[in-house]
């Protein structure tokens, strides 16, 4: 398997190219470890053992005084099997291992997922938690800028007594309103009064003055009358 490499002299990264594809690396891990051959090279284990077993039987189905040979095969054989198991019990070790890590791991993963699903509930109730302290920090603030508005004005006892004082002002004004606008009825009705007596006086005074003015008409004519009488005695007189 070969991974990206750069390019000399250029810095880019080179696509990684792979001698098999992922099924035929499954095959050959498998064929692998069935057979025990970790290297490409030199005889498969399991070939071995078949060979050393293969032997074996054929030198003990042979009908001849072969006891050495066989007994020699035999130890062969129980030496490979005995080499051949001891990476089997290796590889069952390394597999219970596996097990047991795999189990670890999902119990692992189990309580990550776990907690991963507790810190979300836990950053829901902080964002919950800070949009109640955005609002209550609001309302403070605005509880604040209230509590400037109302340190800005007087006491109540202080406005309670200004506005006492102002309704005894009012009430002054309005009896002095009151007072005032008797008098102004009371010399309004004086005025008129004295109007009427005014025209009353003047209708009199002309009244007067049209009868002194008959009188002096009626008394030049009776003067008048008495003159022309006589002189028309004197002018008798002297006719006689």
């Amino acid at each position: 398997m070969l991974k990206g490499r750069k390019a000399p002299g250029r810095g880019e990264t080179v696509a990684a190219h792979y001698a098999f594809g992922p099924l035929e690396d499954d095959i050959i891990i498998k064929h692998r470890l069935l057979t025990r051959t970790t290297t490409t090279r030199g005889e498969p284990p399991l070939k071995k053992l078949q060979k050393k077993f293969t032997s074996f039987v054929l030198e003990v189905e042979k009908e001849a005084d072969n006891y050495g040979d066989c007994e020699r095969l035999s130890k062969a054989f129980l030496q490979e099997l005995n080499t051949f198991e001891i990476p089997l019990l290796k590889s069952r070790a390394v597999i219970e291992a596996n097990i047991r890590e795999k189990e670890n791991f999902n119990e692992l993963k189990d309580e990550i997922n776990r907690q991963i699903l507790q810190a979300l509930d836990d950053i829901e109730d902080l964002k919950r938690q800070f949009e109640e302290s955005k609002i209550e920090r609001q309302h403070k603030e605005e509880c604040e800028a209230i509590r400037k508005l109302i340190a800005m004005h007087p006491p109540r006892s202080k406005t309670q007594k200004i506005i006492t004082e102002l309704e005894k002002e009012i009430a002054m004004l309005e009896a002095e309103n009151t007072a005032g606008s008797r008098t102004l009825d009371l010399r309004k009705k004086q005025f008129g009064l004295l109007l009427h007596v005014v025209d009353e006086l003047q209708n009199t005074i002309v009244e007067e003055q049209r009868s002194l003015m008959e009188e002096m008409r009626t008394a030049m004519d009776e003067h008048r009358t008495g003159a022309e009488d006589a002189t028309g005695g004197t002018e008798a007189m002297v006719l006689d």
